[in-house]
Protein backbone atom coordinates (compact mmCIF):
# COMPACT_ATOMS: atom_id res chain seq x y z
CA UNK A 1 0.00 0.00 0.00
CA UNK A 2 1.08 3.65 -0.79
CA UNK A 3 1.53 5.41 2.21
CA UNK A 4 0.62 9.57 1.47
CA UNK A 5 4.42 10.61 1.35
CA UNK A 6 5.13 8.18 -1.50
CA UNK A 7 1.73 9.16 -3.22
CA UNK A 8 3.40 12.98 -2.84
CA UNK A 9 6.62 11.95 -4.52
CA UNK A 10 4.37 10.23 -6.99
CA UNK A 11 2.14 13.18 -7.88
CA UNK A 12 5.43 15.79 -7.95
CA UNK A 13 7.06 13.31 -10.36
CA UNK A 14 4.83 13.13 -12.75
CA UNK A 15 3.98 16.57 -12.66
CA UNK A 16 7.46 16.96 -13.68
CA UNK A 17 7.36 15.18 -16.19
CA UNK A 18 3.92 15.95 -17.81
CA UNK A 19 5.63 19.97 -17.43
CA UNK A 20 7.88 19.00 -20.10
CA UNK A 21 5.80 17.98 -22.48
CA UNK A 22 6.39 15.55 -25.39
CA UNK A 23 10.36 15.50 -25.27
CA UNK A 24 9.92 14.30 -21.48
CA UNK A 25 9.17 10.68 -22.31
CA UNK A 26 11.70 10.31 -24.58
CA UNK A 27 14.15 11.94 -22.25
CA UNK A 28 13.42 9.54 -19.71
CA UNK A 29 13.37 5.96 -22.08
CA UNK A 30 16.98 7.55 -22.54
CA UNK A 31 17.99 8.09 -19.07
CA UNK A 32 16.79 4.09 -18.74
CA UNK A 33 18.96 2.77 -22.41
CA UNK A 34 21.91 5.16 -20.73
CA UNK A 35 22.25 3.41 -17.09
CA UNK A 36 21.30 0.24 -18.33
CA UNK A 37 24.28 0.25 -20.79
CA UNK A 38 26.23 1.72 -17.81
CA UNK A 39 25.22 -0.88 -15.56
CA UNK A 40 26.49 -3.87 -18.12
CA UNK A 41 29.62 -1.89 -19.24
CA UNK A 42 30.53 -1.51 -15.61
CA UNK A 43 29.73 -5.63 -15.33
CA UNK A 44 31.76 -6.39 -18.06
CA UNK A 45 34.77 -4.13 -17.80
CA UNK A 46 35.60 -6.06 -14.29
CA UNK A 47 39.58 -6.65 -14.33
CA UNK A 48 39.57 -9.16 -11.66
CA UNK A 49 42.71 -9.76 -9.82
CA UNK A 50 44.91 -5.97 -9.04
CA UNK A 51 47.98 -7.85 -9.00
CA UNK A 52 50.53 -6.96 -11.65
CA UNK A 53 50.38 -9.19 -14.83
CA UNK A 54 53.33 -10.40 -14.58
CA UNK A 55 52.89 -11.45 -11.54
CA UNK A 56 49.59 -13.04 -12.59
CA UNK A 57 51.25 -14.87 -15.26
CA UNK A 58 53.96 -16.43 -12.71
CA UNK A 59 51.68 -17.51 -10.24
CA UNK A 60 49.52 -19.16 -13.60
CA UNK A 61 52.27 -20.93 -15.00
CA UNK A 62 53.36 -22.42 -10.84
CA UNK A 63 49.71 -23.05 -10.01
CA UNK A 64 48.73 -20.99 -7.46
CA UNK A 65 46.51 -18.71 -9.22
CA UNK A 66 42.83 -18.59 -7.66
CA UNK A 67 39.67 -18.20 -9.04
CA UNK A 68 39.17 -16.19 -12.19
CA UNK A 69 37.35 -13.30 -11.43
CA UNK A 70 37.68 -10.80 -14.44
CA UNK A 71 39.08 -10.14 -18.08
CA UNK A 72 42.59 -10.08 -17.36
CA UNK A 73 42.25 -12.84 -15.25
CA UNK A 74 41.18 -15.14 -17.73
CA UNK A 75 42.71 -13.73 -20.38
CA UNK A 76 45.95 -14.58 -18.21
CA UNK A 77 44.76 -18.19 -17.90
CA UNK A 78 44.06 -18.73 -21.78
CA UNK A 79 47.02 -17.32 -22.71
CA UNK A 80 49.55 -19.39 -20.64
CA UNK A 81 47.63 -22.15 -21.39
CA UNK A 82 47.87 -21.66 -25.24
CA UNK A 83 51.96 -20.77 -24.98
CA UNK A 84 52.62 -24.19 -23.14
CA UNK A 85 51.35 -25.93 -26.39
CA UNK A 86 54.06 -24.02 -27.88
CA UNK A 87 52.34 -23.26 -31.48
CA UNK A 88 53.60 -21.76 -33.99
CA UNK A 89 52.69 -18.09 -35.15
CA UNK A 90 51.77 -17.84 -30.83
CA UNK A 91 51.00 -13.96 -31.35
CA UNK A 92 48.27 -14.46 -33.96
CA UNK A 93 46.61 -17.41 -31.82
CA UNK A 94 46.89 -15.33 -28.75
CA UNK A 95 45.00 -12.35 -30.74
CA UNK A 96 42.39 -14.79 -32.09
CA UNK A 97 41.70 -16.33 -28.21
CA UNK A 98 41.39 -12.74 -26.81
CA UNK A 99 39.20 -11.45 -29.55
CA UNK A 100 36.50 -12.04 -27.06
CA UNK A 101 37.87 -9.96 -24.35
CA UNK A 102 38.45 -7.28 -26.85
CA UNK A 103 34.84 -7.51 -27.96
CA UNK A 104 33.44 -7.30 -24.22
CA UNK A 105 35.97 -4.41 -23.91
CA UNK A 106 33.50 -2.73 -26.96
CA UNK A 107 30.16 -3.41 -25.71
CA UNK A 108 27.62 -0.87 -24.70
CA UNK A 109 30.22 1.94 -25.78
CA UNK A 110 28.53 3.12 -28.75
CA UNK A 111 25.07 2.89 -26.78
CA UNK A 112 26.39 5.21 -23.86
CA UNK A 113 28.26 7.25 -26.14
CA UNK A 114 25.00 8.24 -28.23
CA UNK A 115 22.73 8.44 -24.96
CA UNK A 116 24.86 11.26 -23.73
CA UNK A 117 25.08 12.93 -26.94
CA UNK A 118 21.21 12.91 -27.55
CA UNK A 119 20.13 13.51 -23.90
CA UNK A 120 20.99 17.30 -24.38
CA UNK A 121 19.88 17.83 -27.51
CA UNK A 122 16.32 16.30 -26.85
CA UNK A 123 16.53 18.89 -24.08
CA UNK A 124 17.29 21.57 -26.59
CA UNK A 125 14.48 20.42 -28.71
CA UNK A 126 12.24 20.86 -26.10
CA UNK A 127 13.45 24.40 -25.02
CA UNK A 128 13.27 25.07 -28.91
CA UNK A 129 9.68 23.45 -28.28
CA UNK A 130 8.28 25.57 -25.13
CA UNK A 131 9.40 29.32 -27.04
CA UNK A 132 7.73 28.37 -29.83
CA UNK A 133 4.92 27.98 -27.48
CA UNK A 134 5.92 30.78 -25.30
CA UNK A 135 6.04 33.12 -29.06
CA UNK A 136 2.64 32.11 -29.72
CA UNK A 137 1.01 33.05 -26.87
CA UNK A 138 2.70 36.44 -27.20
CA UNK A 139 1.50 36.49 -30.72
CA UNK A 140 -2.15 35.94 -29.18
CA UNK A 141 -1.45 37.94 -26.26
CA UNK A 142 -2.93 34.98 -24.14
CA UNK A 143 -1.33 34.74 -20.66
CA UNK A 144 -3.15 31.53 -19.76
CA UNK A 145 -5.07 29.28 -22.35
CA UNK A 146 -6.20 25.65 -22.83
CA UNK A 147 -2.62 24.70 -23.66
CA UNK A 148 -0.69 26.56 -20.89
CA UNK A 149 0.22 29.57 -22.65
CA UNK A 150 3.10 31.59 -21.69
CA UNK A 151 3.95 30.14 -18.32
CA UNK A 152 3.38 26.22 -20.01
CA UNK A 153 5.72 27.28 -22.59
CA UNK A 154 8.21 28.84 -20.23
CA UNK A 155 7.96 25.31 -18.33
CA UNK A 156 8.68 23.31 -20.74
CA UNK A 157 11.77 25.13 -22.48
CA UNK A 158 13.26 24.84 -18.56
CA UNK A 159 12.23 21.58 -17.46
CA UNK A 160 13.64 19.56 -20.82
CA UNK A 161 16.63 21.56 -20.38
CA UNK A 162 17.32 20.57 -16.84
CA UNK A 163 16.50 16.78 -17.37
CA UNK A 164 18.88 16.84 -20.56
CA UNK A 165 21.65 17.98 -18.50
CA UNK A 166 20.71 16.01 -15.41
CA UNK A 167 20.91 12.87 -17.48
CA UNK A 168 24.09 13.79 -19.75
CA UNK A 169 26.34 15.10 -17.12
CA UNK A 170 26.08 11.94 -14.70
CA UNK A 171 25.97 10.03 -18.21
CA UNK A 172 29.40 11.72 -19.49
CA UNK A 173 31.07 11.58 -15.83
CA UNK A 174 30.16 7.53 -15.98
CA UNK A 175 31.56 7.00 -19.50
CA UNK A 176 34.78 8.96 -18.89
CA UNK A 177 35.59 6.43 -15.86
CA UNK A 178 34.45 3.33 -18.01
CA UNK A 179 36.69 4.67 -20.97
CA UNK A 180 39.13 5.03 -18.96
CA UNK A 181 39.05 1.19 -17.12
CA UNK A 182 38.45 0.09 -20.61
CA UNK A 183 41.94 1.88 -21.80
CA UNK A 184 43.73 -0.10 -18.97
CA UNK A 185 42.50 -3.52 -19.32
CA UNK A 186 43.14 -3.28 -23.01
CA UNK A 187 46.84 -2.54 -22.23
CA UNK A 188 47.05 -5.31 -20.04
CA UNK A 189 46.01 -7.40 -22.34
CA UNK A 190 48.53 -6.37 -25.05
CA UNK A 191 51.10 -6.41 -21.86
CA UNK A 192 50.30 -10.16 -21.63
CA UNK A 193 50.88 -11.06 -25.44
CA UNK A 194 53.65 -9.45 -25.51
CA UNK A 195 54.99 -11.28 -21.82
CA UNK A 196 54.27 -14.81 -23.38
CA UNK A 197 55.51 -13.98 -26.90
CA UNK A 198 58.54 -12.72 -25.72
CA UNK A 199 58.84 -16.11 -23.94
CA UNK A 200 60.67 -13.73 -20.73
CA UNK A 201 59.72 -15.62 -17.58
CA UNK A 202 57.86 -13.18 -15.36
CA UNK A 203 59.38 -12.64 -11.74
CA UNK A 204 57.16 -11.95 -8.80
CA UNK A 205 58.82 -8.80 -7.01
Amino acid sequence: MISGAQQGWIEALQGYLGSGGLVMPVLVLVTIVLWYAIGCRWALLNRGSRKNVRVMIKRREDGRSKSLKGIVDMAVARGVTLARQQPEALRRRLDDAFGEFDADLRRYATTVTAMVAIAPLLGLLGTVAGMIETFRSLGDMTMFSQSGGIASGIATALFTTQMGLVVAVPGVIAKAFLDRRETQIAHDLEQIKDILVSGVEPQES
